[in-house]
């Protein structure tokens, strides 16, 4: 099973190395940046489980980056930060965080919220944001685009989820085909580009302009998302 990702947006070196130690301790994965706008990119880029997002960040305010994240994703969101008052916390949960922790905290009690939040958010969430064209429910087995459901086979949609869930990835047709086909007997390396052929066109059916899926000559296929 693959670690937990937890991405903390931190520009005080000391507490980050506490927060990224004590999250080591407990088995999780962390990711450290110290500027909001590189928390936004990671968060777009890669796959994160949590963000520990502190309030007072150099370039832009805690509070506007958790709104940018809202927009593409639903990842839980800790806050971090020295102001205690209660209209920073109520503001802070109002525009989407899902705890708020004060300056100074201990890590462990930092990893146990972590740890709190991750579980609540596995029992309920259902569906994923991807970006602001892309969303997956896997309990319909349904993904959305623009807002509107695709028409997918099984298939298609396992080929498509999988080039989601990992956006900027190449995947080979044989990684694709080892992740989607149960029974070694139904698979040839075509019938990937047959897939995306069709993927692609219920895409522009809805945008014309889509070229979400690339094409690497040679290796394979991505996703690339705006």
């Amino acid at each position: 099973m693959s670690l937990k990702h937890i991405l903390v947006v931190e520009d005080e070196p000391s507490i980050a190395d506490n927060i990224t130690y004590a999250l080591k301790l407990d088995g999780f994965k962390s990711t450290w940046v110290v500027l909001g706008q590189e928390g936004v990119d990671v968060v777009q880029q890669e796959e994160v489980d949590l963000v520990i997002l502190d309030v007072g960040l150099p370039d832009i305010s805690g509070f506007e980056i958790c709104k940018n994240i809202r927009e593409f994703s639903d990842v839980p969101i800790i806050f971090l930060t020295a102001r205690g008052e209660e209209i920073d916390r109520v503001v802070g949960l109002e525009i989407g965080a899902d705890d708020y922790v004060v300056k100074p905290f201990s890590p462990r009690e930092l990893v146990a919220r972590v740890k709190v939040i991750l579980r609540r958010s596995n029992n309920q969430r259902v569906s994923k944001t991807i970006s602001k064209a892309f969303m997956i429910d896997e309990a319909k087995h349904q993904i959305k685009y623009c807002n509107t459901p695709l028409e997918l086979t099984a298939y298609e949609y396992g080929i498509l989820k999988v080039l989601l869930n990992q956006p900027e990835r190449i995947y080979s047709r044989e990684q694709l085909m080892e992740q989607i086909w149960s029974s070694p007997q139904e698979r040839f390396d075509r019938v990937i580009d047959t897939h995306i052929k069709t993927i692609r066109a219920k895409l522009r059916v809805i945008n014309h302009n889509d070229n979400s899926i690339t094409t690497h000559r040679g290796i394979g296929y991505s996703v690339k998302l705006r």
